[in-house]
């Protein structure tokens, strides 16, 4: 009877556990504590405005358990209609850091839309550095990517 009681309290300490968990940001997503992504910027904006520009709390959504702020109700929509085409690639890590096999925090200022895919940069110096080679450091960042999506930031950035 002991056992059948220990079991059940480890089986629900287990479930409650992966509830918790379920509502943080996914491994391979940049975001604060609070599950915010890319500083609150409006990540459709690069695309429609062709810059950044500061989201509202007011206009939200989720991906990858990430939470986007949007300048509009029309970005918020297009963002939900196809969040892959316009969330920041490699979770909204640096391009250069993935290319260096790191996963670093971002400058939603630092950023630039290749082949209609937005990458974002650690800061502009950083940035620099990425634009001498570009298809080259994303296909670096391609290749790396798979390798450390599912590792966390202090075991990725421990070397």
């Amino acid at each position: 009877m002991k056992l059948k009681t220990t079991i059940k309290s480890l089986a629900a300490v287990v479930a409650l556990s992966s509830a918790s968990l379920s509502f943080a940001a996914d491994i391979d997503m940049n975001a604060d504590v609070n599950d915010l992504a890319i500083q609150g910027y409006d990540t459709v904006s690069y695309f429609t405005a062709g810059q950044p520009t500061q989201g509202k709390a007011e206009y939200t959504a989720t991906y990858k358990n990430a939470i986007y702020h949007f300048s509009s109700a029309s970005n918020r929509d297009l963002f939900r209609a196809n969040p892959a085409k316009y969330a920041p690639q490699y979770g909204g890590y640096c391009a250069m850091g993935v290319a260096l096999e790191k996963k670093l925090d971002t400058d939603p200022t630092a950023w630039r839309i290749v082949d209609n895919k937005l990458y974002l940069n650690l800061n502009h110096a950083v940035q620099k550095k990425w634009l001498t080679d570009v298809p080259g450091n994303i296909h670096t960042a391609e290749v790396n990517w798979p390798e450390i999506r599912n590792k966390t930031v202090a075991e990725v950035n421990a070397d």
